[in-house]
């Protein structure tokens, strides 16, 4: 019982993680010119991230390798996700308004979802 309580807390530190770093501490800087693949917004907007996942796993214990292996991983596949949204979205000049916007928003959040359940289920082969 103890393992599942676990698990469940690293995913609520990572859903508090993603809400922090997707929403509250992502500025203009980081937004502007996104649909670039080389964009140091992009770059310093995954280096947030990996940072919040970084204290989250060290919040439970986890070794420093797999902290390292987490994170690396984390900023390839979060920097290139964003990239494909932003990309998308301005190729296809999307606004709020629009319902192709919130399909990507959606589809963006989903994936980055789907690297949480990869990365606490790495940690727990690897822990």
């Amino acid at each position: 019982m103890e393992k599942y309580s676990t698990i469940l807390l690293l995913f609520v530190a990572l859903q508090i993680k993603h809400l922090a770093g997707d929403f509250f501490l992502q500025n203009s800087k980081m937004i502007v010119g996104r649909e670039r693949y080389w964009h140091m917004g992009r770059a310093l907007h995954s280096g947030v991230h990996v940072l919040l996942t970084a204290i989250s796993f060290a919040l439970f214990a986890t070794s420093p390798i797999l902290i390292l292996w987490i994170v690396v991983v984390e900023f390839i596949v979060h920097f290139n996700i964003d990239w494909g949204k932003a990309r998308y979205s301005v190729e296809k000049k999307l606004t709020p308004d629009q319902p192709l916007f919130w399909y990507a928003m959606g589809t963006d959040q989903t994936l980055h979802q789907l690297t949480y359940i990869l990365m606490v289920w790495a940690w727990l082969i690897f822990s």
